[in-house]
């Protein structure tokens, strides 16, 4: 196989029609969206942390299975916006259900149902695109309160297939993605075989720094921060040199960034680093520095480096 333009696929013997779908992943903050997406995947493609609304942008991530090429939009998180930030995460989340072959719905079945999974619902409903429901996180759900959600969201919505999964210990996953690679309609495949992201390696290389910020600063520096890559470039020694710039709103949130003489930018970089190589597959010199924009979040170009529109 040499890439999308190849016809199909030896499948026991014979050679199955390749085929290809969208599949928007939406759901309320912290259900699991990513954790999902990169099991699917079988590679991490989109960041991950305790933290809610950690997704900020449209990413898709590409699962094979068989001759199937399942294209996954990893979408932010669907909450009530405050910011013009918030608004323009929750329009990526819903611009990703856009054309999709398929909309899956995906809750944390240990939280439950909430007033923001009925808003969901009721926005679902008006979509034409088939509707799979995926509870999530089941290893650390009771049975009885999982059936009782489960009748429950049934009844609100014509689900065409529900799934129980815990994206996290991989239990359901390969259920989902055959069942997915079945789903998905006959066609060519968009991307190259070896391809696991539509993402550039700038966008996933702010992602990555991004990623480190929520997991060691989440308690001091809650959503008050990007990550912008502002220069990539190719070294003749096959390694790669990386520059970004992490943006705060305020001189105290820079200096938590910063840590006690410079220590914990240190430990940021150290652990970005070790991410990107591995999944760059090669050497990474990467050079982070803190700039203060107290309207930061009012910067047009920041948000087409990191893939949102510009809403008003």
């Amino acid at each position: 196989m040499s890439g999308p333009e190849f016809e199909g696929i030896e499948v026991n013997g014979g050679v199955a029609a390749q085929r290809c779908g969208v599949v928007a992943v939406v759901g309320a903050p912290n259900a699991g969206k990513s954790t999902l997406v990169n099991a699917l995947v079988e590679q991490k493609v989109a960041i991950v942390s305790p933290k809610a609304q950690t997704t900020r942008t449209r990413l898709m991530g590409i699962a094979l299975h068989g001759a199937a090429q399942i294209l996954l939009v990893d979408t932010p998180g669907i909450f009530e916006p405050k910011r013009r930030l918030d608004r323009a995460m929750v329009a990526a989340a819903w611009a990703g259900a856009q054309d999709a072959d398929l909309v899956a719905l995906v809750v944390d079945a240990k939280t439950g149902s909430s007033r923001r999974i009925d808003e969901m619902l009721d926005a679902l409903k008006a979509r034409p695109e088939p509707k799979w429901l995926i509870l999530n996180k089941v290893d650390v759900t009771a049975k009885e309160a999982l059936l009782t959600l489960t009748a429950a969201l049934a009844e609100r919505l014509d689900f065409e297939q529900i799934f129980m999964v815990s994206a996290t210990t991989g239990d359901g996953v390969p259920d989902l993605k055959a069942a997915l690679a079945a789903r998905v309609p006959e066609g060519p495949w968009l991307f190259p075989e070896d391809q696991v992201s539509d993402a550039t390696d700038r966008m996933l290389a702010a992602e990555v720094t991004r990623e480190q910020l929520y997991l060691q600063l989440h308690a001091e520096l809650p959503y008050a921060s990007a990550v912008e890559t502002e220069r990539y470039e190719e070294r003749k020694d096959g390694s790669v040199a990386i520059h970004q710039q992490i943006l705060v709103a305020r001189d105290t949130q820079k200096a938590i960034v910063l840590g006690k003489g410079g220590t914990r930018i240190k430990q940021i970089g150290a652990a970005a680093r070790e991410a990107l190589a591995s999944l760059l597959g090669r050497k990474v010199h990467l050079f982070l520095h803190v700039k203060v924009n107290p309207k930061w979040e009012e910067d047009r170009g920041l948000y087409r480096e990191i893939g949102l529109d510009w809403v008003e």
